[in-house]
């Protein structure tokens, strides 16, 4: 029977977990069943990635943000060649540079590569928020002072897939501003900056009473009066300026064509 997570609970492996434990076990053969149960084996590629998370194992199956999978080797890598990464109706794409997973004694132990979703086909295809991290392990131990290509061992690889946002991720996210005379929130969502650069700070409270205008005037009426008798009108003019500005918080990355790397046998 499928577990039920306590509230707040999350499987979030660092790159050194999923590449020293979960994918050398996952090589080697150990722990089958109980680590199929945390990462399940599936071909990504037959499916387009909005369809993934219900396929994700039963730790991450509820997870808003990220599910992971052990990718199979294909038929045409066993051949040498390239693999297909097409879906039904679009493909990932390398993006950035290939990099390189260290372990915390700074040793290499695994390589990195992220890839996003364009739907449609190639060239032509539509950027979507789809990402993905796909790791290898590297075969054999890696001298310090070796220049040769890395090796890495092709019968499976692990993938991150995930959805990019506009926004902080849930557990960076801030709650509204609050009033503090009132100590409630105000609903005013706070201006959004890049990770790193603190907001500005609020403007100074006005003097008291220096955003009203009085002016005094005499009543038109269309009856008769008496001279000097009239109503005076008080007009109160309340102006407020809303400067927000939203910023993206994820940059672009330039596309990269990985495969022509030649540093890198992946």
């Amino acid at each position: 029977m499928e577990d039920e997570n306590p509230p707040g609970f999350r499987f979030y492996p660092t790159e050194e977990e999923l590449v020293s434990f979960y994918l050398q076990h996952k090589l080697q053969g150990t722990r089958g069943e109980e680590l199929d149960r945390v990462i399940p084996v599936l071909n990504i590629y037959d499916f387009d990635p909005w369809d993934l998370p219900q396929y994700a194992g039963e730790r991450s199956r509820n997870d808003p943000e990220q599910w992971f999978f052990f990718i199979p080797k294909q038929e045409r890598e066993a051949r040498g060649g390239r693999p297909n990464r097409l879906t039904t109706i679009g493909y990932w794409k390398a993006t950035g540079s290939p990099g390189i997973v260290y372990s915390s004694t700074n040793r290499a132990i695994g390589g990195k590569k992220t890839m996003v979703f364009y739907k449609g086909r190639a060239p032509q295809g539509r950027k979507t928020n789809w990402k993905m991290n796909e790791y290898r392990a590297i075969a054999g131990e890696v001298a310090s002072s070796s220049e040769a290509p890395l090796q890495f061992r092709l019968e499976f690889s692990v993938c991150r897939i995930y959805k990019s946002s506009k926004c902080l991720r849930s557990f960076d996210r801030r709650p509204s501003r609050v009033d503090i005379r009132g100590g409630e929130a105000t609903g005013v969502v706070p201006q959004q900056t890049r990770r790193g650069v603190p907001p500005p700070p609020p403007p100074p409270p006005p003097p008291q009473n220096s955003h009203m205008m009085i002016e005094t005037r005499p009543a038109h009426s269309h009856g008769s009066s008496s001279p000097g008798s009239g109503d005076h009108q008080i007009d109160h003019q309340i102006g407020e300026s809303d400067n927000s500005n939203d910023m993206d918080v994820d940059g672009g990355d330039p596309l990269w064509d990985w495969e022509d790397n030649q540093w890198i046998n992946w």
